[in-house]
């Protein structure tokens, strides 16, 4: 079975976690600058929040691996990605039901690598 890695980390991470991945193994990922926030609302550093919302820069990566490569890989995210504050990000694993490589119709984990 096939799983995507989606994960929120902060942007001054991104190279880092990039190339460690990239030497993990990693056959491909997506990178997107996102705003969002979490639990704190996005008020970080002792600022005191309030009812408004306040939108935090952060890059997301997406990567679908085979099951037996997740734990490699989300380890390796956690080890590059940690900032030892609050809002360094979440990791989320979804199901993949199936991937199709476009060019030569191979599905499965074979389209993936």
């Amino acid at each position: 079975m096939l799983r995507k890695i989606e994960c929120y980390i902060q942007p001054c991470k991104l190279d880092e976690v990039k190339d460690g991945l990239i030497d993990a193994g990693i056959e491909g990922m997506s990178v997107t600058e996102v705003t969002g926030f979490g639990k704190q609302r996005g008020f970080i550093n002792g600022e005191v929040p309030n009812k408004k919302v306040k939108l935090l820069p952060k890059i997301k990566l997406e990567i679908v691996v085979g099951e037996d490569e997740v734990e490699k890989f989300t380890t390796a995210i956690i080890k590059l990605s940690t900032t030892g504050k609050i809002g360094a990000g979440k990791i989320f694993v979804l199901p993949v039901e199936d991937a199709v490589r476009i060019r030569t119709s191979e599905s499965g984990i074979s389209a993936i690598t």
